[in-house]
């Protein structure tokens, strides 16, 4: 069974069009099955180069770690 990792950083727009920034860690349990917990960063952003800028710095993400919604 292929399982793909999910990157860790979501951006995506809320109901009311605003830009926000979801932070996914993913851990395995005993039997290798994969726990994710998602964490919607408080902070709105103008667009989504914007909430990328804030991951690098806060969270020291790099290039290829994010998604789109």
């Amino acid at each position: 069974m292929s399982r793909t990792n999910l990157k860790p950083y979501l951006i995506a727009k809320d109901e009311e069009g605003r830009v926000r920034l979801t932070v996914r860690e993913t851990r395995y349990n005993s039997q290798n099955y994969p726990l994710i917990t998602e964490t919607l960063v408080e902070e709105v952003f103008a667009n989504p180069t914007a909430a990328r800028a804030f991951a690098r710095t806060q969270f020291g993400a790099e290039a290829g770690q994010f998604a789109s919604k």
